[in-house]
């Protein structure tokens, strides 16, 4: 089995009308015992500077006029439990590399500098993500569920969470509404 790690998963047609309706989610890990990633295309609701006042974190006011990035929903699982994708930052306390522009941190100490005016370059906050046993990931592949690309820095940072779908699809050379749902066999 390759790892997906630092790839994206593009939900195809077949997920319409589902939690996971035109999502893209970046795979933080995957290896023989199972997936875990986090979808980076549905905001929540709340943007950053409001989760920190909730979280009494007081942004500095010089961030407030810094910061419009809205929470997104990382996916089903733990959705009480925050996480931040962001750029290379060293000295959190609970971090993961995933790629060399990309990391995972699930502990406060990063909200806390976000909030201190000392953000890492790019980050994405999100509450829970999509987790995936042994070998379910693999067989949602293999039923025409996702679709798969190797991430960019630029479609997980800079592009609107409205287009990243749309954009992750044209990156593949195809329009979604050319990608039918059945699945063909040989």
């Amino acid at each position: 089995m390759d790892s997906l790690k630092d790839h994206f998963l593009i939900a195809m047609p077949s997920l319409d009308d589902t939690f996971f309706e035109r999502s893209v989610i970046y795979i933080c890990e995957h290896d023989d015992k199972g997936a875990m990633g986090i979808m980076i295309n549905r905001p929540i609701g709340v943007d950053v500077e409001g989760l920190l006042e909730q979280m009494d974190l007081n942004p500095s006011p010089e961030l407030m006029f810094a910061i419009n990035d809205e929470v997104l929903v990382g996916g089903p699982v733990s959705p009480d439990r925050g996480f931040v994708l962001h750029t290379p930052q060293k000295n959190w306390i609970n971090s993961v590399t995933i790629s060399d522009y990309s990391m995972l941190t699930s502990s406060r100490d990063i909200l806390t500098s976000i909030a201190a005016g000392n953000p890492p370059e790019n980050f994405i906050i999100a509450l829970g993500y999509a987790g995936w046993g042994k070998d379910q990931l693999e067989q949602e592949l293999a039923d025409n569920t996702w679709l798969t690309i190797k991430a960019t820095p630029e479609l997980l940072f800079n592009v609107d969470y409205e287009q990243i779908w749309q954009s992750a699809t044209q990156s593949l050379g195809f329009d979604f509404w050319q990608m039918s749902t059945q699945v063909g066999h040989a």
